[in-house]
């Protein structure tokens, strides 16, 4: 039955999805969190962390991991538990695909039409919001911010925005700053 409503739970996430894997974030909290209940807060935000740093967008790998995480924790076995990985991460990339499919057919035909140049305009500042309201939610009692987070933060930005770091580097840079900031003495 978690199988079922796994896969029926990540079509509606990937049906309704509009701006990316971020705004996605929020949708999935909802559902698997706070209406199923499947994973605890703590698990969800170390899932988005972990879909960050792996490659790969963060949707589809976040699907991979609360499917199995979910199946872990409703005590299937870790074999089963990969067929919960697998249908959620099919089930987020199904409505897209066939979407794009679908859109991909008329919308050469309709691209110039003012109607659908609107719609997309309309959908712009909606994905803004979505990644905002993902970005709010990640700021939980789980994801304290004190002076070390806020440092190792404002080095990241400044690392990547300014000095072009590359983004795995300072991924890497930001963990072993971490371990240094954060160990036990």
């Amino acid at each position: 039955m978690l199988f079922l409503q796994l896969f029926w739970v990540y079509v509606k996430i990937g049906l309704f999805n509009f701006g990316g894997g971020y705004a996605m974030l929020s949708l999935i909290q909802h559902e698997i969190v706070d209406r199923k209940a499947w994973i605890t807060m703590q698990e969800f935000t170390d899932i988005v962390a972990i879909s960050q740093m792996t490659p790969g967008p963060i949707g589809i790998n976040s699907a991979t991991y609360v499917g199995f995480t979910a199946a872990i924790n409703a005590g299937y076995s870790p074999e089963l538990a990969i067929l919960g990985s697998v249908l959620a991460t099919v089930a987020v990339c199904l409505p897209s695909f066939i979407l794009i499919l679908f859109i991909s057919y008329y919308f050469v035909r309709f691209k110039q039409n003012r109607y659908v140049e609107a719609a997309f305009l309309g959908l712009r500042p909606a994905a803004v919001g979505l990644i905002a309201a993902a970005a709010l939610l990640l700021m939980n009692t789980e994801n304290f911010i004190d002076y070390r987070s806020i440092l190792i933060f404002l080095s990241a930005f400044l690392l990547t925005w300014k000095f072009k770091l590359h983004p795995i580097l300072t991924i890497l840079l930001s963990g072993i700053a971490g371990c240094l900031l954060y160990a036990p003495l």
